[in-house]
């Protein structure tokens, strides 16, 4: 077990991108069942997100920064972010992602308050916001106990473009945090070094 306090968060390099994609694979095998196909899931999920992880890698894109949490040299969590997204909510965290065995214990918590202080950085009047699966109870949850206000019921895209992927016809809930500073209050921001 991870104790918070010898975790170690930098941000993310192109070294990192099968770790990322592993761990966002897993994530979605494990917790969208039910949205997403069966056959995407123990099929393409795994080649689809390093797919996904490299094209990011592979822009170097300064709008956007991925933040990875460590113990001991292993990879348990992440956070991926791209800034001035969208004229309204502002910058999207696009991606929070926690191993299996590792949630529970605040790791979500330090993500998202990093999460938020690198947008706070990047602008002192931009919103953040994220979709999450209307099935995902446990992370509506969370992002409620954060202070994240659910404002708007979609319909969720099918990963790749692909419709065969999803299952039936699954909504996503938007969460937005107006003003994310109060996430990031005592969190140092990783892209100041």
């Amino acid at each position: 077990m991870a104790c918070l306090d010898r975790l170690q968060f930098r941000l993310a390099q192109n070294a990192d991108t099968e770790r990322i994609a592993a761990l966002h694979a897993d994530s979605w095998s494990r917790h969208y069942r039910g949205a997403y196909s069966d056959a995407f899931l123990d099929g393409d999920v795994a080649s689809d997100r390093l797919a996904l992880w490299s094209d990011r890698f592979d822009q170097h894109d300064s709008g956007a920064c991925t933040i990875l949490a460590e113990h001991d040299d292993a990879l348990i969590g992440f956070a991926h972010t791209i800034f001035h997204f969208d004229a309204t909510w502002g910058a999207l965290l696009d991606n929070l992602h926690v191993i299996h065995g590792h949630k529970r214990r605040g790791l979500g918590s330090r993500l998202l308050a990093l999460t938020a202080a690198a947008v706070a950085e990047r602008s002192d009047s931009e919103g953040l916001y994220l979709w999450v699966l209307e099935q995902n109870v446990d992370a509506q949850a969370f992002y409620d106990a954060c202070g994240g206000r659910c404002v708007e019921r979609a319909p969720v895209p099918a990963p790749g473009g692909v419709p065969d992927r999803l299952n039936g016809s699954p909504s996503g809930l938007r969460y937005v945090w107006r003003d994310p500073s109060a996430l990031a209050e005592g969190s140092r921001s990783l892209l100041r070094g």
